[in-house]
């Protein structure tokens, strides 16, 4: 997004001014706006109930089911195979009875029947049998049964022998699996081979409980490739592999005094307090059997994550390692931690890639909330740009502005939907586009802007204002809205509406509509509110609203629900009874559905110039604005936005020039 976003309209010189209705007879324009359709009262998907309150907070009865896992993992290089032993402790806090459970199985989604192979915008040609299930056992009251469930796609249903019961009642899952790890056709998972050895990005790796919550009961939809929606829960796990690979895992090392030599945890605990990127593992010593604790067998690396909804890890033996310290308010720190292979290091690529991390992690947690994880890891490999809890992967080829925009987005995803559990299968926006909102800062403050400012790169390549870069998509009668399912958007279409139209709006809502501080207190408010929770788009529409004291109806219809457009136009000045010295009339109009508060800049004969701003309840009983301007000095120019700071689609009738009179 451009710097003109950050425009206050506190610095603008405003115009005294008397709007004077227009009627039919004054010449209302012809056009597709109506004031009682844009301005109607909103009915918002989501209904206000006990569990969900009027104002966008939790409600009084608000609760939210738990899973805890522990899981040990075998990673087998030789034969890409991962298997592992899970226990899942699963809490039901609901006020129901479960007689059934659901499980995600996400590995299903590379077997070559499934359903998203068929439903793709993008076709796979390579498949793997999918999570293979050794054994499923539920264990209750310390008796363990083997269990009756059912597969279907991507998802699996366990039959209960009695029901889980409500208000706390627990149950244990015990799965024994394994699977072939898909090659980096896994898209956001798989492995990969460079010079120093193989990477493995492992994601999506366990089976893991579905959600039930107080709107839709199970949200038992597959994983055709939208993301996810998860509940939260304490993370044990520990991964064996190889001695001589590295495992980089979201959370904080456990037993770093078994699988670091001395050095590297020398090295590591200088790292936590250093500014500075501190080299774990050097390029020199990848393939070196004195930087490994042990020289033959296997390690297992143990790794713990609290107050999580998912975790993932990478493996390699090629890899760099590096690291440095993350200062947090409250004097609370973190760790930023770099794992690449040797050539994709650098000054001008991964050898900068902690330095990125460090920094956003800074300016979101002195922005928006606190980052609340002991580390975060920015992993080179396979994968080219996906986020987990504390854990990024990122493409080894990332380099320059790109590496910095991907490790900032990313790991913006801490924030959405890790911090804020949104239902990503259902409302993409909630998480692209609210990280891409914050990430559109980062990039216009990392070194005063030097890679900002942040565009769409695969709609508008060209670096244009954003604004006006939005237009196409607005008019494209096959764009999909904001609310769409995501797996029902075409590829061509899941950056430009769920990342960059929604990003666009919260900018619009910030700096324009709002301002910075009504928006800033809402929107950290919102995500106070529903840290490790799950809001729907309702809440958030809900909280906007009354924590800014706004009704915004207008804007979440137009902007979300449709994809409305704006044309303003500047379309008449008078001179009242002809002669400029007693003042002029400047008449504007709205021509279609969309609204937006703007500023009309007059600039006069003597070379002056005046600004007002006009709010968009300006439009909401009427179709054109009579506004008198109390001057003594003929008009020159009238100009709507003359910063470019709205969408507006036909720009050719936003100024008026005058021939000056003589």
């Amino acid at each position: 997004m451009i710097a003109t976003f950050g425009r206050k309209c506190s610095a603008m010189l405003l115009l005294l001014l008397i709007a004077v209705p227009a009627t039919a007879a004054d010449g209302a324009p012809e056009g597709h706006f109506d004031p009682r359709q844009t301005f109607a009262p909103l009915t918002l998907p989501q209904p206000v109930n006990r569990y969900r309150s009027g104002d966008g907070t939790p409600g009084p009865d608000y609760w939210q089911n738990r899973a805890d896992y522990e899981i040990h993992a075998n990673l087998d290089p030789a034969t890409k195979i991962l298997s592992a032993d899970e226990i899942i402790t699963y809490t039901n806090n609901s006020p129901n009875a479960l007689p059934s459970l659901w499980v995600q199985l996400d590995q299903n989604i590379y077997r070559s029947d499934a359903r998203a192979r068929f439903s793709s915008g993008r076709p796979r040609e390579k498949f793997t049998p999918g999570f293979e299930l050794d054994s499923v056992a539920v264990e209750r009251e310390t008796r363990t049964r083997a269990a009756d469930y059912i597969v279907d796609d991507t998802r699996m249903q366990i039959r209960l022998r009695e029901p889980v019961a409500g208000h706390g009642g627990r149950v244990q899952l015990h799965i024994r699996y394994h699977y072939l790890i898909p090659g980096q056709f896994g898209g956001r998972t798989g492995w990969t081979k460079t010079p120093g050895g193989e990477i493995y990005d492992i994601a999506q790796w366990y089976p893991r409980m579905a959600v039930y919550d107080d709107l839709r009961g199970w949200d038992t939809l597959p994983y055709l490739g939208s993301e996810f929606y998860l509940e939260y829960g304490d993370f044990d796990y520990y991964v064996t592999v190889p001695w001589d690979m590295l495992v980089a895992g979201s959370g904080a090392l456990q037993n770093a005094d078994e699988v670091l030599t001395k050095t590297e945890r020398t090295r590591l605990e200088r790292a936590r307090n250093s500014d500075k990127t501190v080299t774990i593992r050097a390029a020199k010593e990848v393939g070196d059997p004195g930087s490994r604790p042990v020289r033959t067998g296997t390690l297992t690396w143990h790794y713990r994550m609290d107050q999580t909804r998912d975790v993932a890890f990478s493996a390699s033996r090629a890899f760099v390692w590096d690291a440095a310290a993350i200062r947090l308010p409250g004097r609370r720190r973190a760790l930023a931690e770099s794992f690449y292979p040797a050539e994709s290091g650098g000054k001008d690529a991964w050898g900068r890639s902690t330095e990125y991390l460090k920094n956003a992690v800074e300016s979101y947690s002195r922005r928006w909330f606190v980052f609340p994880y002991p580390t975060a890891v920015n992993v080179g490999g396979p994968v080219g740009g996906m986020e987990y809890p504390g854990l990024l992967f990122d493409s080894t080829r990332a380099k320059g502005r790109n590496l910095f925009w991907i490790t900032a987005h990313e790991i913006g995803h801490t924030w959405f939907p890790m911090i804020v559990g949104t239902n990503e299968r259902r409302y993409a926006w909630m998480d692209e586009g609210l990280n891409t909102f914050i990430d559109v800062y980062e990039s216009q403050d990392f070194e005063h802007g030097v890679y900002g400012p942040k565009h769409d790169q695969e709609y508008a390549p060209g670096g244009g204002n954003p604004v006006e870069e939005i237009v196409p998509l607005l008019e494209d009668p096959a764009a999909p809205v904001i609310m769409s399912r995501p797996d029902a958007m075409p590829p061509k279409y899941g950056h430009p509406v769920s990342y960059f139209k929604t990003a666009l709006g919260m900018v619009l809502l910030r700096e324009q509509i709002l301002g910075h501080k009504r928006f800033d207190w809402a929107f950290r408010k919102f995500i106070r509110d529903w840290a490790y929770r799950h809001p729907s788009p309702s809440d958030f529409f809900r909280t906007m609203d009354s924590a800014a004291g706004e009704d915004l109806s207008w804007f979440w219809r137009g902007w979300f629900m449709h994809n409305w457009t704006l044309d303003l136009a500047a379309q008449k000045v008078a001179y009242v009874d002809g002669d400029p010295h007693k003042g002029a009339t400047v008449t504007l109009a709205n021509l279609d559905r969309l609204v937006m508060p703007c500023i009309v800049q007059v600039d006069f004969a003597d070379g002056t110039r005046k600004r007002l701003r006009i709010p968009a309840d300006a439009w909401i009983q009427k179709t054109s604005l009579t506004l008198k301007l109390a001057s003594n000095q003929p008009v020159r120019e009238v100009t709507i936005d003359p910063d470019h700071v709205i969408p507006d689609r036909d720009r050719s009738n936003n100024v008026i020039h005058m021939t000056p009179k003589r």
